[in-house]
């Protein structure tokens, strides 16, 4: 690897996955990968894949995408879905709001309910799948009332378009749940201990 080409590429436009491996001490180029998430999803879909099927897959696509444009860099791929329950005993996959009219409704479906979180990361090199790690959560979210789902987007702005959910944990997010199974990480989007302990395995971080 010349010194020009960074050795870990994150695959992914997603500022808080960029800030937890910079504040883990990771030297990371951020490439976000080009993908038609939606499409991907729901062909999945229609072959009976689960959620955490799709976001493995996707964390694939995104980190083997990257590769190419990057010979010999560790490029690190990360999705994360989640699961909600659909009311008539089956579960439905939430994405990402496209308005904050819609992230209101997607909070105030969750409300008073307990979903799941699915983080995957993969990571490629030349093409070639070196690791994967599939996490998740579980979120039990309180019945909060209209007047505080009001203050929190207002709160918030667009930040609320950037997470599935449309929550943020690290401010006043935390205040719409009752209940967090799961580790702190995986909730935010990436599973950063056991992929902290792979780039430490391949001279990344010091062991």
């Amino acid at each position: 690897m010349t010194s020009s080409v960074p050795l870990v590429v994150l695959a992914s436009g997603s500022s808080a996955r960029a800030r937890l491996l910079r504040s883990a001490g990771v030297p990371v180029e951020v490439q976000p990968a080009r993908v038609d998430e939606s499409e991907v999803k729901q062909s999945l879909q229609a072959e009976g894949a689960s959620a955490a099927d799709v976001a493995e897959v996707l964390a694939e696509i995104k980190a083997m995408q990257v590769s190419r444009r990057y010979p010999g860099a560790l490029v690190v791929g990360a999705d994360q879905m989640l699961e909600a329950p659909d009311g008539q005993g089956g579960v439905r996959w939430l994405d990402k709001a496209a308005s904050l009219e819609d992230a209101r409704a997607i909070l105030w479906s969750l409300r008073g309910e307990t979903h799941r979180l699915i983080s995957c990361a993969v990571v490629v090199r030349d093409g070639q799948r070196l690791w994967h790690h599939m996490d998740q959560a579980r979120m039990s979210v309180r019945p909060f009332t209209g007047a505080f789902l009001d203050r929190y987007l207002a709160e918030l702005g667009e930040a609320a378009l950037e997470t599935v959910g449309g929550y943020h944990l690290e401010g006043l997010g935390a205040q719409l749940f009752s209940r967090m199974d799961g580790n702190f990480f995986t909730i935010l989007g990436l599973p950063l201990l056991p992929l902290l302990g792979f780039l430490r395995a391949h001279g990344v971080l010091v062991e």
